[in-house]
């Protein structure tokens, strides 16, 4: 059944507002300043980057390290990257894939490549031999920009004769280093530290399609010229996700999804300015929310992108300390780690005036002591790669509801529905929460079935469990997979976290369901002390059972230093899981 929405025939006799806003209630808690509704140009969202260098062409569009990339610069080496490319035989639709840590050179790829005409795909770093196999040999990648500390991993991937390996396709390999994107004098001492650490840096250049990144850029590629602006329609990346079905897949965005998801978001920031935000990028690049609300958006706004490879909290406070960024996108895990650092309370990190926290809940103990830190607001939003990947977030400045993902974004319809019927559910009940708009993605590439499973007449079924109130804010119990089900009782791990979250000593909580003979599945809580604290299984079980009905309450608790995370910060409740399994195949064979 079509959900409700703003042509249903109930609602064609009432005037246009109260139509929407019965259809829409998030509206009424709109700013002021935000529109209900953008206009989206068909083009390239590479055009965000020329009309930054034709503005601003001297101001700060990267800082790394020290290194300063003015947007003129900026420009200028994706154009050039973008020429070397298609000299070497890269053609408008072509994949190339980008394996690159946070580093200039991960922006200009990535303008660089959709100049050409390609279509980039974001490839993480720390993918094994396998990951990396099964995602080029899929998107069929024609090309790979990496860097020289990883070019060992994809040449045991590629074989001694690529062009009879597993991925004949993959015809180049064009291999820069960090230090080609530091300034003097790190540039010259990175790598002595590389040789100290143990790199050897062999690159076979000129043979096996393998190409200096340096000298591509440098290279005079006057005979060649480069395809038309792509048009918002066109493919622009193949972002990998695990998805709403399980097994990694491309979701296929195109320029005006990117286009519009970056809008949407800059019109939420309205209290940004052109030319004077500083972005702080904890967040890796590769990753979607970072690609959008991070290097997209910094380049619409003609902002500072100010690049770290990688998140560590002394180097992030030193950073916040002394470049003073104003916008810090991240996952609750990074603000987890700030507030706890001893450094904390002795930086000035008052320069911080928005942060939009995605991935995960966002507790509120966090979300209070972050802001009375910066003095900054801290507020907590909804995506997924299959839509760009933001589609709700509270307001900034507005009215904000705690323990909420917020409201949809402008021209973002969201509706819950029952399971099984498909049928728009009443507020307040627990149903799948499906969204439509300008930046859900076109499908999943090559897979047609998986595509069908998620997106129907426009709609993306997100696998998430979710309740809207009479407001129209959303709020997330759980992934549909991740629900335990516990002598027929249903049980979110979000709400068994949320309550561990609440206990003075615990820094991080995950929860999963394991096997149980009795209830079929009962749940394992597995828990991050805070530095200095120590903590009974029975004290916390006392804990739950004054906030939770018995049967939430953990059967099995686990003290670990750590859990298993993403690149962003996202526990990995499958991976706890992969581990309960491989724990008891171990234990059964030592029965034997």
């Amino acid at each position: 059944m079509e959900p409700l929405g703003p042509e249903d025939p109930s609602l064609q006799d009432q005037p246009s507002i109260e139509a929407q806003q019965l259809a829409y209630p998030w509206l009424r808690h709109y700013p002021e300043e935000v529109s209900p509704s953008q206009s989206y140009p068909d083009q390239s969202v590479v055009q965000f980057l020329v009309n930054a260098v034709n503005k601003h062409p001297d101001h700060t569009a990267i800082h790394f390290l020290g290194k300063i990339v003015t947007y003129r610069e900026l420009h200028d080496s994706a154009t050039r990257l973008a020429l070397g490319l298609v000299s070497l035989g890269v053609a408008k639709g072509d994949r190339v894939a980008v394996m690159l840590p946070n580093c200039p050179q991960a922006v200009i790829a990535y303008y660089g490549v959709l100049l050409a005409g390609g279509v980039v795909v974001q490839t993480n770093p720390l993918y094994v031999e396998r990951e990396l196999e099964h995602q080029l040999a899929d998107s069929g990648a024609v090309a790979i920009i990496t860097v020289d500390l990883l070019y060992p991993r994809l040449s045991r991937v590629r074989g001694e004769q690529p062009e009879k390996g597993p991925l004949p396709q993959l015809r180049h390999a064009i291999v820069t280093s960090i230090k080609d994107g530091l300034p003097f004098p790190k540039s010259l001492l990175y790598p002595l530290k590389q040789r100290k650490d143990g790199f050897r840096a062999e690159i076979p250049y000129g043979s096996l399609g393998v190409v200096n990144y340096k000298k591509l850029l440098a290279g005079k590629h006057a005979s060649h010229m480069l395809p038309e602006p792509a048009k918002g329609a066109e493919l622009a990346a193949l972002q990998y996700t695990g998805g709403t079905t399980g097994t990694p897949k491309g979701v296929m965005l195109t320029h005006l999804n990117l286009v519009a998801n970056t809008m949407q978001t800059s019109a939420w920031c309205y209290k940004a300015e052109d030319a004077k935000e500083r972005f702080l990028a904890a967040l890796p690049l590769f990753h979607v929310f970072g690609l959008t609300v991070l290097m997209n958006m910094s380049v619409l706004r003609a902002g500072t992108l100010i690049l770290l490879p990688r998140f560590e909290v002394e180097t992030v406070l030193q950073t916040i300390g002394q470049q003073k960024p104003t916008i810090f996108p991240g996952a609750p895990t990074m603000y987890v780690a700030l507030i706890h650092h001893k450094a904390a309370a002795k930086t000035d990190l008052s320069s911080i005036n928005v942060c939009i926290s995605g991935s995960a809940a966002l507790p509120l103990e966090v979300q209070e002591k972050f802001e009375a830190l910066t003095g900054g607001r801290l507020i907590e939003g909804y995506g997924l790669s299959e839509a760009s990947p933001v589609t709700h977030a509270n307001p900034i400045w507005g009215r904000r509801k705690i323990g909420t993902i917020g409201v949809p974004f402008p021209d973002t319809e969201a509706v819950v529905i029952h399971q099984e019927t498909g049928e728009r559910l009443p507020v307040g009940e627990l149903g799948e929460l499906i969204v439509r708009g300008p930046q859900v993605m076109k499908g999943y590439w090559n897979k047609p079935a998986e595509t069908a499973q998620v997106l129907r007449d426009g709609w993306l079924y997100t696998g998430d469990l979710a309740t809207m109130d009479e407001d129209g804010y959303f709020t997330i119990m759980d992934r549909i997979k991740d629900v335990i089900i516990a002598g027929g009782f249903n049980i979110y791990p979000r709400e068994v976290e949320e309550v561990l979250f609440e206990h003075p000593a615990v820094r991080e909580a995950a929860v999963i369901g394991v096997k149980d003979e009795y209830r079929g599945e009962t749940v394992k809580a597995f828990i991050v002390f805070k530095e200095g604290w120590q903590v009974s299984s029975s004290q916390l079980d006392r804990w739950c059972r004054e906030r939770l009905a018995a049967y939430k309450v953990p059967h099995y608790y686990a003290i670990r230093e750590t859990l298993p995370k993403t690149m962003v910060g996202k526990v990995l409740r499958r991976k706890l899981q992969e581990e309960e399994i491989e724990q008891k195949a171990a234990a059964e064979n030592k029965g034997e």
